[in-house]
């Protein structure tokens, strides 16, 4: 039936599948069986939308926002809020005028690349630290860009980082950085020695880092969200002044469905003049201004008005302490650890374990391997058993395994995710 599915769905190898196509492959089994599959496939949210926003987005369309064209640089309210918001759970200072709305941070990326590698000749690729969010790696396959990309598993830590990077950056062809962190896939977390290297290096070799935060604070091991107050979230931007943050809404405050996400540019990057920028879109070649007015609205003419309205108003109240947008959102970290509990019950590891200094924290993705399985071989086995994932090969990864999502994650499914891992571990023991 495995088999029938990728028929008809087109998918020509579950190995090499990517998210959205395992995504309907687990539909197709669900609708044909009957049978409900534990989804660990795509990283959507699990919790109810955050209604502060929904009653700021009603409001703003009974005003009549809608009926005006928004500006392509974001509504002023947004980007007061972001700017505010950046200073409350970062610690650092971004003017409202380089937080630019974006449809997500997928949309910021796309725009990202192509400013990014277009600003300076000779600087043209983009460098990832794996494992990483596939998706992004389309996008450079869409545009053309070439990249390089290295497993950061092997080089934890500055002193085995540091070479690692000043091997990748020496030729001079790297225009960006590019990251998450926490981490999709894996949920390691950069810690500040290495994210110092990071940005030393990125000053050095003038590469601009690309530090995406989707899963804002959400390294429970530490007390992050409170704002004003340190802890501050740990972020490069404070060893260089070569970044852009995006910040999307679609997991702290599940507002996924709503598209709206923030590229939050440094003063100094933004203000920056670019020769090459100005000859190719005849305009000031000023960054900032370039991949906003030049690049970004050409993809998506501005974000919907109405959402960015309310997504001011959930960061203006987080700043105000209103929303906990941490506690809000610990149910993932709870939901990995019992999921985590069972995988390790029936035999499986967690395959990127830890971060430098302790264990990798519970929260909305986690890794596991199983034996000398490859991640292919894994993503294609479970599936028999109706758990559905994606093979760590597909992130950049050169570990064996898959990633798990805890998202779609339900109470009635936990002791069904157990039985189906205990006759898994009877099928396939472990020599």
């Amino acid at each position: 039936m495995v088999a029938r599915a990728c028929s008809e769905m087109h998918v020509e190898d579950l190995a090499s599948a990517t998210i959205g196509e395992v995504l309907l492959v687990a539909q197709w089994l669900e609708k044909e069986t009957g049978v409900p599959f534990i989804r660990m496939d795509q990283g959507s949210p699990g919790l109810p939308m955050n209604h502060y926003g929904i009653e700021a987005e009603k409001a703003a369309l009974d005003s009549g926002v809608g009926s005006q064209y928004p500006a392509a640089a974001g509504v002023p309210e947004l980007k007061a809020a972001a700017s505010r918001f950046v200073k409350a759970f970062i610690g650092v200072d971004i003017a409202p005028e380089g937080c630019v709305p974006t449809t997500g941070s997928v949309a910021a990326s796309f725009g990202s690349f192509i400013a990014c590698t277009q600003r300076i000749p000779g600087k043209s690729k983009v460098l990832f630290i794996d494992p990483g969010f596939p998706i992004q790696k389309s996008q450079l396959r869409v545009l053309g860009i070439e990249w390089k990309e290295f497993d950061i598993y092997p080089y934890r830590g500055a002193a085995a980082l540091g070479p690692k990077l000043e091997e990748e950056l020496a030729d001079g062809s790297v225009a960006a950085i590019v990251y998450s962190n926490p981490n999709n896939p894996a949920w390691i977390c950069l810690e500040e020695e290495e994210l110092e290297v990071i940005g030393r290096l990125a000053t050095k070799y003038d590469v601009v880092v690309m530090e995406d935060l989707a899963y804002f604070c959400m390294d429970y091991r530490r007390d992050l969200g409170h704002p004003f107050q340190e802890p501050y979230l740990p972020t490069v931007a404070r060893y260089t002044d070569n970044y852009i943050l995006m910040l999307s809404a679609s997991k702290i405050f599940s507002y996924a469905g709503q598209r709206i996400a923030l590229c939050c540019i440094s003063d100094s990057l933004y203000r920056r003049q670019y020769p090459s920028l100005a000859e190719r879109y005849h305009d000031s070649g000023v960054f900032g201004v370039t991949l906003t007015a030049s690049i970004l609205y050409m993809i998506t003419s501005g974000c919907t008005a109405t959402t960015q309205y309310g997504y001011a108003r959930m960061l203006e109240l987080s700043c105000d302490g209103v929303i906990d947008f941490v506690e809000d959102t610990r149910e993932y970290e709870r939901r990995a650890r019992r999921m985590k509990d069972i995988f390790r019950t029936h035999g499986f590891r967690v395959v990127y374990d830890r971060d430098v200094t302790r264990e990798v924290g519970d929260g909305f993705f986690f890794t596991i391997g199983y034996g000398s399985m490859s991640g292919s071989e894994l993503v294609r086995e479970l599936m028999y058993y109706g758990v559905s994932s994606i093979s760590l090969a597909t992130t950049g990864s050169l570990r064996g395994g898959v990633r798990a999502c805890v998202s779609r994650m339900r109470e009635e499914l936990y002791p069904v995710l157990d039985e189906r891992m205990a006759a898994f571990a009877a099928d396939h023991p472990l020599v």
